[in-house]
């Protein structure tokens, strides 16, 4: 995990991350954390405009810091004239790039996705037949085949439901779910007999497994986190554009030469927006220090007033003696739509006080802060997730060196912190020559 930030205003973008990268280790089961990972990087020698990574630090173990300064070297000195036209530019130079992604990974990472998502479901499928025992005790052995079969299929159902009503990456249609059904059908069908093994599964299960495999690799389920995704995060100036954007992407996949994608935010200072603070993957300090309250607690909040009114509604149909069992129920039904529309109007009013007393005051500040106070800023936000990680019992996965750069329309792309593995004074090869002078960053 990590802590990333962006700040804009009319004059710059200030963007700062944390240098703490999580690893899973083959001989422990627990995680190991390095504080010195690089996920902050000019996405271009000459104009200003920078990139950020958070989440997985390879797409299909390719690393972002070789994509991303491979794409800095074919760039060289062309630019674009919106920060939307770099982000076209480059998924354009992720997809059919054999030389990054060779058909040897590609293939490595569909197998191995494809067997994790299937062991998902198979530890969901023994978790019912676990709880069915406990309820019920031991399966008659002349029903047993019966009731497997029946939690498998009302567990593959589920999953298929939700991949098939899932949207797809913008990049992929129908035809191309077709093309990598056909082409990998016999892989994703030893897949199944590897991780499945002996159970009773119907030829209507198979089949719904292998589109399950197909859509992994091409859509996006809301109920379906995927630990493997990557974030990017592009910010900036275009040739054309006078104040900053930002835009940022999850990309989990390469797959046929086509990467599985999606836009996430999309920010741009202008007429609607003086200033932004947007923080990425772990928020929750940011998000307290905006709204000054833990989004968390507002959840607890609502929890605890759905308990509440669901009591005082008991409470109140327990002493209505005059209607019958059928008039209470109704009654209750009423007023269970009335207890939603009562925490909603409480929620929503947390959230417009937090909006007004807290977020508008700040972005108003920020809106002219000086570009030495953006990157202050920025990185005092990231510091402070680290410092709740530092200090409670949970594993430090945001810390180290915070790396900090500014970017502005005049000045280009300005690092105002960064931490280097080698001693600049002993790589003056790096610092002054290789590609055009560029900054001791590699």
């Amino acid at each position: 995990m990590t802590s990333e930030i962006a700040i804009l205003n009319r004059e710059a973008v200030a963007l700062a991350a944390d240098s703490a990268v999580t690893v899973g280790t083959p001989f422990y089961d627990r995680p190991k954390v390095f504080p010195s990972a690089n996920k902050l990087f000019p996405l271009s020698k000459v104009h200003p405009v920078g990139v950020m990574v958070y989440g997985n630090a390879t797409l299909i173990g390719t690393p972002w810091e070789t994509i991303i300064k491979m794409y800095r070297k074919k760039l060289g000195g062309s630019g674009f004239d919106t920060i939307e036209e770099y982000t076209e530019d480059f998924v354009k130079f992720l997809t059919d790039n054999r030389t990054l992604f060779p058909e040897f990974l590609q293939l490595r990472n569909l197998k191995s996705s494809v067997y994790g998502y299937f062991s998902f479901m198979l530890d969901e499928i023994f978790q019912k037949i676990q709880s069915i025992i406990k309820n019920e005790g031991e399966i008659p052995e002349d029903k047993e085949e019966t009731i497997l079969k029946n939690i498998i299929m009302e567990v593959i159902e589920r999953h298929y439901d939700i991949w098939t009503n899932s949207p797809r990456s913008e990049n992929i249609d129908e035809k191309f779910e077709k093309k990598i059904k056909r082409k990998y059908k016999k892989t994703f069908i030893q897949l199944i007999q590897e991780r499945f093994e002996k159970l009773p599964i119907p030829n209507k299960g198979k089949d719904k497994l292998v589109e399950i495999a197909t859509l992994l690799f091409t859509r996006f389920p809301e109920e379906i986190i995927n630990q493997g995704t990557s974030g990017i995060v592009i910010a900036g100036f275009g040739e054309k554009e006078v104040f900053p954007s930002l835009i940022s992407l999850d990309i989990e996949c390469i797959i046929e030469g086509q990467p599985k994608y999606r836009r996430g935010i999309y920010h741009k200072i202008g007429e609607e927006s003086d200033a932004a603070v947007i923080p990425f993957a772990q928020r929750g300090m940011i998000d307290t220090f905006m709204g000054g309250i833990a989004p968390k607690y507002i959840d607890e909040i609502k929890r605890y007033m759905s308990e509440v009114l669901e009591e005082y509604t008991k409470l109140i149909i327990s002493r209505l003696n005059k209607y019958n069992e059928k008039e209470k129920q109704d009654l209750v039904a009423r007023l269970e739509e009335d207890n939603k529309i009562i925490i909603e109007n409480l929620i929503n009013g947390i959230k417009s006080f937090r909006e007004e007393e807290y977020a508008q005051p700040i972005l108003a500040i920020v809106g002219v802060l000086p570009k030495d106070e953006l990157a202050a800023l920025a990185e005092s936000l990231v510091h402070l997730t680290s410092l709740r990680r530092k200090y409670t019992p949970e594993l430090e996965t945001v810390g180290g060196p915070i790396d900090v750069a500014v970017i502005s329309k005049g000045d280009g792309f300005i690092w105002i912190k960064r931490k280097q593995y080698f001693k600049p004074e002993m790589n003056y090869h790096v610092i002054f020559g290789g590609e055009g002078n560029e900054s001791p960053e590699g």
